[in-house]
């Protein structure tokens, strides 16, 4: 009865540390992401404010769309 109940134990710390490793890497691939889409965002404003001619036109620009 002591070794199935050692193995038991085992068993159930090693299915814990997978458990904590794959939300460390689930957290890890989410915050990579964000930071990807922020950056992507950024490019984007400031590539928007350059075709534009800065960040006053931009602003007009988008309330014209908007507002027609």
């Amino acid at each position: 009865m002591k070794n199935n109940t050692a193995v038991t134990k085992e068993t159930n710390v090693v299915k814990e540390n997978i458990n904590v490793e794959i939300s460390k890497v689930s957290a890890a691939a989410i915050g990579i992401a964000s930071i990807l889409i922020g950056c992507w965002a950024v490019a984007t404003l400031i590539s928007g404010m350059i075709s534009t001619g800065g960040p006053m036109a931009l602003v007009k620009g988008f309330i014209t769309a908007i507002g027609g």
